[in-house]
């Protein structure tokens, strides 16, 4: 990795986990519902309406997405990290980089959703 981790991304998320992600997140847009940027994610946890959300980490300056962990985490909604933002502007269906996005619906991605909230839960040891 060729920066290091930033602050904000307090647990190690493998490198497959990523790719899944990338790939619900693809699944619901297309079968589901989800929200792009830091203000409609941050709108869809206040409001409780994510149920998952993924936070890129090459946001810069970080400051923009750091808070994002700590609000989810009180409200009780899991959350990944990925590496790329590009990567996940691209899963979103944006022509640009998206440092965050929300899955209000994962639609056809539930059960794949579940699966990767359960492995994150692990990870974190949490208990899910």
């Amino acid at each position: 990795m060729p920066n290091p981790r930033p602050y904000y991304v307090n647990f190690e998320v493998p490198e497959e986990l990523m790719k899944a992600t990338l790939e619900v997140v693809k699944i619901a847009r297309e079968t589901g519902k989800i929200r792009k940027g830091v203000n409609e994610v941050i709108k869809s946890i206040e409001r409780g309406q994510a149920k998952f959300v993924v936070i890129a980490m090459d946001v810069d300056p970080p400051e923009i997405v750091a808070f994002l962990p700590v609000l989810c985490d009180e409200r009780k909604v899991p959350y990944v990290f990925i590496s790329s933002k590009k990567e996940l502007g691209n899963a979103a269906g944006l022509q640009v980089n998206a440092s965050s996005v929300s899955i209000t619906d994962p639609g056809d991605a539930k059960d794949f959703l579940d699966e990767i909230v359960k492995k994150i839960a692990e990870i974190r040891g949490l208990k899910s």
